[in-house]
């Protein structure tokens, strides 16, 4: 009885010196002088410390054991206490003690039953049952730091991606704690799920990107966000674009996999220190946005492929877009009605066609006259001259823009 004491205090003194698996297993076995290993729900060996004669590790992943094995973990596992099971067919008898952490037990304790702990079988139980216990506290606190790294980690990203430090340095500092290179230019990826309601396949899909990146750009920073998968990534060179390639190759891939993927990216501009992960995040946001708002689906595009809308997005109040949209074209959007679509779409095209209503009448299959008709009356309703070089300006843009909003939402 006094081994067993003092073997249980010096377990208990291994949870309060950040010892590990190994050291519990360790102790176990020299004081039992057997073979004991710590393994999972699923038989990973965790930890192992050999006996006398066999390699616990060998022994414990042995195939001709696993069935067995696997049969005795599910009914131990409820129990949360020590079993003996005897051996059988010229296998040893084994102590099975789960190792319980919360309300879950991950993992089990495996002793051989074979050593020699004093003269009780007792005796190596509630020594078993206890180093179970030791390493029920090891791994909880392992779960811990764990997820208190990762909510550091996420934490940190957050901040980044916000613009939230309050100097540069501070920023810096933040980087560099995610691995972020200072010597390198990177972009922001930003991949999300246009459409959350596609059932089970679309709930997969942003770890199912998270994963894409951190496999094929293990040098990046990548954060799930909900519907949306954030990635730092390092570029080679202004030219080669790393990030669109990367991006492109994943909507391909999400695309092979779950069929029709609906995920759209949009990259941000290049970053020549950590300061700038903020502003081209918001880049790459804004751009996804576009796109999604567009009605595309498994589209990837850059910040600097947006033309005139690159300048738009510098606005950041989307009721000034609308409003400026509103001012141009005047009552055909503030009394907008049936025909206002149509309307828009034929001055787009017009403008297109270099102001040709016959290559536009081509185009949609009508009269030339009725190109005209539409053409004027927008000049009617918008007071708009599209034979003033500024009026036709301010006519693009506007257009521009209602292809950033909903076209219901400017006119409403």
């Amino acid at each position: 009885m006094r081994r067993l004491v003092a073997a249980l205090q010096h377990l208990s003194s291994l949870a309060v010196q950040d010892a590990g698996l190994e050291s519990v297993a360790e102790f176990v076995a020299e004081r039992i002088d057997t073979a004991v290993a710590v393994v999972d729900d699923q038989l990973t060996l965790l930890a192992a410390s050999g006996g006398s004669e066999s390699d616990a590790a060998r022994y414990f992943s042995d195939p001709a054991r696993r069935t067995r094995l696997a049969q005795v973990l599910a009914v131990a596992a409820p129990t949360r206490r020590a079993l003996r099971i005897p051996g059988v067919a010229g296998v040893e008898p084994i102590i099975v003690a789960p190792v319980p952490v919360g309300d879950t037990v991950p993992a089990f304790l495996l002793t051989l039953d074979v050593g020699d702990f004093g003269s009780g079988e007792d005796l190596r139980l509630l020594l078993s049952e206890h180093a179970a216990t030791i390493c029920g506290v090891i791994l909880g606190r392992a779960r811990v730091l764990a997820a208190a790294a990762t909510q550091a980690r996420g934490d940190l990203i957050e901040g980044l991606l916000a613009g939230a430090g309050s100097d540069a340095d501070e920023v810096r500092r933040w980087a560099a704690h995610l691995g972020y290179d200072e010597h390198r230019k990177h972009r922001v990826v930003s991949v999300v799920v246009v459409d959350a309601s596609d059932g089970e396949d679309a709930a997969r899909l942003p770890a199912a990107v998270a994963r894409f990146f951190n496999t094929q750009a293990p040098d990046a920073i990548t954060a799930l966000r909900g519907r949306e998968v954030v990635v730092v990534l390092p570029e080679q060179d202004d030219a080669t674009q790393r990030a669109l390639r990367l991006a492109e190759r994943c909507i391909g891939r999400m695309s092979e996999t779950f069929g029709a993927a609906p995920i759209n990216a949009g990259v941000g501009g290049m970053c020549s220190s950590s300061t700038e992960i903020a502003r081209s995040y918001d880049d790459a946001r804004r751009t996804v946005d576009i796109v999604c708002r567009t009605g595309h689906v498994g589209t990837s595009l850059a910040v600097e492929q947006l033309g005139i809308h690159r300048l738009l997005l510098q606005v950041a109040s989307r009721t000034q877009l609308r409003a400026f949209a509103r001012q141009v074209f005047g009552d055909l959007l503030v009394h907008g009605n049936g025909t206002t679509t149509e309307y828009l779409s034929t001055l787009a095209r017009y403008f297109r066609a270099n102001n040709s209503p016959q290559a536009v009448a081509r185009e949609l299959h009508m009269h030339r006259n009725t190109v005209i008709y539409r053409i004027r009356r927008i000049e009617e309703m918008s007071s708009l001259d599209l034979r003033n070089y500024r009026d036709r300006l301010m006519a693009q843009v506007a257009l521009e823009i209602l292809d950033m909003v909903d076209l219901e939402e400017a006119i409403s």
